[in-house]
């Protein structure tokens, strides 16, 4: 992607040549063969929340951050490199870390000359590069959706452990609910494995029956079609204040459906200011509301004294722990915790600007959209 453009999220792409040096210490050539469409690159192409070519100072930027790639070349020097020739990998994103291991800037975001997935050849230190273990038995495209699940596993962790803290019940007595999308769906199957009861929106046939498919509780979105309207505060006339109100009422009587009365015990709400005070309103006395992304709107306000009162706990992450990445790979190899075979949607290279706009509009069913920039 390179500057300011007028138009759609496609049209932010530009199809153009870039050079890079040779080989230095610990790193490795590589051809990216699949990329996973995150929310980072649609927030990228947007330009918002940051202008990433702007916050790295770089007229162009190559971006996508997850996915797998062939390793072609390692030059290992005097490291200890654990990948070899002909390795395929998981693109770890970490441009920068911080001292507990965490990301402070994201590999091809708003991290300066990382190149990303979306060119046939890149560079990158070997130290970001997981291998896929050897005779796995899933596809090359359920593991490239690690992404969502590599970072469902440390917020769900995260927030489970926050809410263990204050209830020690049955988590059948308890529900944990989502608002969409394919992390919240990874996190959603680690509570059922936990025993909770969970729930999620989706807002198509498709991902309705999906959900279902996969012991998850469909809630309808399209029940609810005045959830996202403004709220009282934005509100700019009565009428439409009033389609809202009645929205959240029907969903609100749901979810006390859905929970004996009690509300929601963890709520996976990465979607942001349009639904925040839903969220907060359905959240149990002693939940968690849980985050690691901000879809539609980072800024969010609260009453602090009812939050407190409420023994709510908020619960912000972003990726995961880059030293325990091997131990995610190694518990989705071995319990199956993988995108369902099928489920992802693939685009070729040449329509990734398709790809692109379709995402930001809505349009693709799957929870899993990639892009295949070589063949396997």
């Amino acid at each position: 992607m390179t500057g300011p453009q007028e138009g759609s999220p496609g049209s932010a792409l530009q199809r153009d040549l870039f050079t890079f040096g040779a080989l230095d210490e610990g790193e490795a050539l590589v051809e990216p063969i699949l990329g996973s469409w995150e929310a980072n690159v649609d927030h990228a192409l947007a330009r918002s929340p940051i202008d990433v070519c702007s916050s790295r100072g770089e007229d162009t930027v190559v971006v996508g951050n997850m996915g797998v790639v062939r390793v072609l070349e390692v030059n290992a020097g005097s490291r200890d490199v654990r990948v070899r020739e002909g390795d395929l990998c998981m693109l770890m994103p970490f441009g920068r870390l911080d001292r507990f291991g965490y990301a402070e800037l994201a590999y091809a975001y708003d991290a300066p000359h990382t190149i990303g997935l979306l060119a046939k050849r890149s560079k990158m230190d070997v130290r970001v590069l997981l291998p896929i273990p050897g005779g796995t038995a899933y596809s090359l495209p359920q593991w490239a959706t690690y992404g969502r699940y590599f970072t469902a596993w440390d917020n769900w962790h995260k927030a489970y452990g926050c809410w263990r803290t204050q209830v020690t019940d049955d988590p059948a007595n308890h529900l944990v609910f989502g608002w969409g999308g394919g992390v919240a769906f990874a996190e959603l199957m680690l509570a059922r494995r936990a025993g909770f009861r969970v729930a999620m929106t989706a807002g198509s046939d498709e991902r309705v029956a999906f959900l279902r498919e996969n012991g998850i509780t469909p809630v309808d979105r399209r029940l609810f079609p005045d959830l996202s309207l403004p709220t009282r505060e934005e509100r700019t006339d009565r009428e439409r204040h009033e389609r809202r109100r009645a929205s959240v009422r029907e969903f609100l009587h749901l979810v006390d459906e859905l929970s004996d009365g009690h509300g929601v015990a963890i709520f996976v709400d990465n979607i942001g200011r349009p639904l925040y005070d839903i969220t907060l309103t359905a959240l149990a006395r002693a939940g968690v509301v849980t985050t690691c992304g901000w879809k539609a709107g980072m800024r969010l306000t609260h009453l602090r004294g009812a939050e407190s009162i409420s023994r709510h706990i908020h619960v912000n992450t972003h990726v995961w722990q880059l030293q325990e990445s091997p131990a995610i790979r190694d518990f989705q190899e071995a319990e199956g915790w993988m995108a369902p075979k099928g489920s992802e949607v693939v685009y070729d290279f040449d329509r990734v600007p398709e790809l692109a706009d379709d995402y930001a509009n809505g349009r693709i069913t799957s929870y899993f959209p990639m892009y295949r920039v070589n063949p396997v």
